[in-house]
């Protein structure tokens, strides 16, 4: 029979040391901890390359922020790097059900989420549990993601839920129901606790909201508004604009200001952020013409 493949990911060591620990209790799970979200990227690709992937990701939502990682340490002499990921212990039992990659709302963009932090020193975003969460699930999309919480945020739920998690487990919830989570979300169920529940349909509901209302100021745009729009969805200026449409930056400008009153905004970040949550796609990138012989 396979086993259930957990991969743990929380900096702080001692906790994930002892929930790894716990959890591989279990005859049928085998368990990996890592500490830090490169180390869990590199966990899940070996993994994967190995034809052996992780079934199941349990992710702190504060990981690698200042009130998860606690107060400076003093430097140490070597920088000690994040262990490989190991089997705490040989299991046998459950077969997972086939699953669909994520909630259903994976791959969507809330209104009103949070900026993406900014690209770490090697080039790749610095990220946050939810951020490293939806890189995970888009990159191996049979993985299934639950979120590990110190509290219930509906609005940080949302978000998970968007990048597509399918549970969410208070740090202080017992062994036994965070099990129940595991092997439930194997079977393509999304778990959220009871008291948190209400306050996420909120947040659905006001999100859907907030979309009908920017659906409907986009669609009093004309044709040729709509199209500077996804122009500058897509970040072009106003020559880039002119020359993508062939109209001269006067009428572009023209456009430009239209648009915003139209939206009842006043600069054109707003607009942007309005119309993605319109579900406005960026204008496709120009063309680049071959180079001559």
């Amino acid at each position: 029979m396979a086993r259930i493949r957990v991969l743990v990911v929380d900096d702080h060591r001692i906790f994930a040391e002892a929930l790894a620990t716990a959890l591989s209790a279990e005859p049928e799970i085998e368990v990996g901890a890592a500490g830090s979200a490169p180390a869990a990227e590199q966990a899940l690709e070996r993994a994967a390359a190995d034809g052996r992937p992780f079934d199941v990701l349990l992710v702190d939502a504060d990981l690698g922020s200042p009130a998860a990682l606690g107060p400076p340490r003093r430097p140490r002499a070597a920088v000690e790097p994040d262990p490989a990921p190991a089997p705490v212990r040989r299991t046998v039992g459950v077969v997972p059900a086939p699953r669909q990659a994520g909630s259903a709302l994976a791959g969507r963009v809330p209104p009103g989420a949070r900026p993406v932090p900014e690209p770490a020193a090697d080039g790749r975003r610095a990220a946050d549990g939810i951020t490293l969460l939806g890189r995970a699930c888009q990159s191996h999309p049979g993985l299934r993601a639950v979120v590990l919480a110190a509290e219930d945020d509906p609005r940080r739920a949302v978000r998970a839920l968007y990048a597509g998690a399918a549970g969410w487990v208070a740090k202080e919830s017992s062994l036994s129901r965070l099990l129940a989570v595991v092997r439930g979300v194997l079977r393509g169920e999304t778990h959220l606790p009871p008291a948190l529940l209400t306050g996420v349909v909120r947040e659905l509901t006001t999100a859907r909201r907030d979309r009908t209302e920017s659906e409907r100021l986009v669609d009093s745009l004309t044709p040729r508004e709509k199209q500077v729009l996804r122009c500058m969805v897509a970040g072009m200026g106003r020559q880039a604009v002119a020359e993508r449409l062939y109209l001269s930056p006067h009428t572009v400008r023209t456009h430009m200001q239209n648009v915003l009153g139209k939206l009842g905004v006043h600069s054109t970040l707003a607009a942007v952020a309005l119309a993605r949550r319109a579900g406005i796609a960026p204008a496709d990138p120009p063309a680049v013409a071959p180079a001559g012989p």
